[in-house]
């Protein structure tokens, strides 16, 4: 986030405008971590099915954990001008909430080199709640996929950063 006396600066942008894979060359290796979550929400009956391992599908957790994992490895396939990068971890959980009968994935990234990982983190995310909806949608066609968003970062230049609450 900008303050009123900064400009927020685009580095996929050039001189000219164009599309630009920043260039990491000269910058220092380092350990770099990243967090991120977002949440799909579901009817009763959805929720019932995937919390009790009952849906005819079988362990859909167990799927979008390995779908948002390969995600966050395929991420620079994805995403255009995003670096393909060497993770050394790579973690995708789910918290439920029978109260408002939604699902929290989060998940964490880590690699040493010389540039972040918030877009694997946000990747890793995405698909498995991707795929909870794919596995569901049967069941429960108006599911809804919200608040993604990166929760923390550590390393490179800028050091740590945590979002607000």
């Amino acid at each position: 986030m900008t303050t009123p006396n900064q400009t927020a600066e685009l580095s996929h942008l050039n001189q000219h405008g164009e599309a630009n894979m920043v260039d990491v060359t000269e910058k220092a290796m380092t350990s770099r971590t990243a967090t991120a979550q977002g949440f799909i929400s579901m009817n009763d009956e959805t929720f019932e099915l995937i919390t009790t391992g009952k849906h005819k599908k079988g362990d859909v957790f167990a799927v979008a954990r390995i779908a948002g994992i390969q995600a966050a490895k395929k991420c620079s396939d994805l995403i255009p001008l995003c670096h393909p990068l060497m993770l050394s971890k790579v973690q995708v959980d789910f918290t439920t909430d029978a109260g408002s009968k939604q699902v929290k994935v989060t998940s964490l990234c880590r690699l040493t080199g010389q540039t972040g990982v918030e877009m694997e983190a946000l990747t890793a995310v995405s698909v498995a709640c991707l795929t909870l909806f794919d596995m569901c949608k049967a069941a429960d066609p108006a599911m809804e996929i919200h608040g993604i968003k990166v929760l923390t970062k550590e390393g490179g230049k800028s050091g740590q950063w945590q979002a607000n609450s």
